[in-house]
């Protein structure tokens, strides 16, 4: 259910039930600002990126009252449906109108909220907005937030800019169009910037802008050559939200389409600590970020730097360990493919009694009772074969296995 942009909070985006004000005059959802200034330990409003002095937090009645007006009203009273003088079809001329003199007016943001206002009437004004331009317009307007002379009226119309391309839907039918907008450098940058800079629910747009783009397969190197390590510990920042579950996921997802499209891409986030953020947030993930927090572990461990990066936190192999067989059959077959890389290029002894201490030895033991055909049980009877006959001596490594693979004699 759709439902007004003041009653959301700016954190969550989604509906605040118990709405706070900060001192920068923002509402949020008590909980979300809370978490943000006290768990995370943050100093500037997530909205405005303001820094705070005063940390207070004062309810705000008059918005909740507004709110639960709202809500006992059917949710009518936010959307009413457009009079026959307000039609989409009439409303073209504006619409081109304001398309035309978005890029030039001081008044860009008040521009901007029209044209939202007008392309939510419906999927036809959305389309008549792509055909005459808008798209263009609005990639326009945030790359303005490069130049080294920008202000925060800059970053506020950028922001307001993504906001209205956020709303327009943008699919897989508008490929073509995704890809004649955003070919250039520039606008990549300008995401860049916003995820990095940004407002929490500008770096949402963003970040979702990403996910689109990784639909048309973009080259990413171009977002990696100019902003590097920066980019990609707000990325992580973003990865590790905790109050917001949907801009973590969309951040997962994108640096899984980054990682798979270079070696170099993979190298720059190991040098910005992805690793080790990978890892701390793996043992609270759910079933479906547990799946793309592994594969992402996955590819970093394709290169030699990954793998040591991985060695050097000492919970890893417990981490992966503890979701064998636990989180689901894909994060299981993830996570054998992990170890494997693991004590194929790193079989020294303290690496092979991690294995055993953080019960990844009888993990894999376990999965050689799956029954049929498995590339999962195969590539665990590897790893048994390959290093058996140092856990031979341990419990968890029972005598007629180390038969069955032909150990015994190497043992004795």
């Amino acid at each position: 259910m759709d439902f007004p942009q003041d009653f959301r909070c700016p954190i969550s985006m989604e509906l605040m039930e118990e709405p706070v004000t900060i001192s920068t005059g923002v509402s949020y959802e008590r909980k979300n600002i809370e978490k943000w200034l006290f768990t995370y330990m943050k100093t500037t409003c997530p909205a405005t990126m303001q820094r705070i002095e005063n940390y207070d937090v004062t309810p705000n009645h008059t918005l909740k009252r507004l709110i639960l007006s709202w809500q006992q009203n059917g949710y009518a009273s936010s959307s009413p449906p457009p009079s026959p003088a307000q039609q989409p079809s009439t409303k073209h001329d504006e619409l081109v109108s304001l398309i035309g003199t978005v890029g030039s007016t001081p008044f860009k943001v008040s521009s901007l909220k029209k044209l939202k206002a007008i392309i939510e009437m419906g999927s036809e004004t959305k389309r008549d907005f792509k055909k005459s331009g808008g798209v263009e317009a609005l990639v326009k307007i945030a790359v303005q937030v490069l130049d080294e002379n920008s202000d925060f009226e800059a970053f506020r119309d950028c922001e307001e800019a993504l906001l209205v391309l956020h709303h327009l839907e943008l699919s897989e039918e508008d490929e073509s169009l995704i890809q004649s907008c955003f070919s250039r450098p520039e606008p990549m940058k300008a995401l860049a910037v916003m995820v990095q800079r940004g407002s929490a629910e500008a770096r949402f747009y963003a970040i979702s802008m990403f996910q689109k783009l990784a639909m048309a397969k973009f080259d990413w190197n171009v977002v990696i050559q100019d902003k590097g390590m920066d980019f990609f510990k707000s990325m992580l920042e973003l990865v590790s939200d905790g109050i917001c579950t949907k801009v973590s996921s969309t951040a997962l997802q994108v640096l899984i389409e980054i990682f798979n499209s270079s070696k170099k891409s993979r190298l720059k986030a190991i040098e910005a600590g992805a690793m080790c953020v990978l890892i701390e947030i793996l043992p609270d993930s759910n079933r479906s970020k547990c799946e793309k927090v592994m594969e992402l572990i996955k590819l970093l461990c394709e290169c030699a730097e990954g793998r040591l990066a991985f060695l050097e936190h000492g919970l890893a192999i417990g981490a992966i360990s503890k979701k064998l067989l636990h989180a689901s059959n894909c994060a299981t077959k993830i996570g054998v493919k992990i170890l494997w890389a693991i004590c194929k290029y790193h079989p020294t002894e303290r690496v092979l009694e991690e294995f055993v201490a953080f019960g990844a030895v009888k993990k894999l033991v376990a999965l050689l009772h799956i029954n049929g055909p498995s590339s999962t049980k195969d590539k665990a009877v590897m790893i048994l074969k390959m290093h058996g006959s140092s856990w031979m001596r341990y419990p968890c490594f029972p005598t007629e296995l180390g038969e069955y693979l032909g150990l015994v004699n190497d043992f004795s």
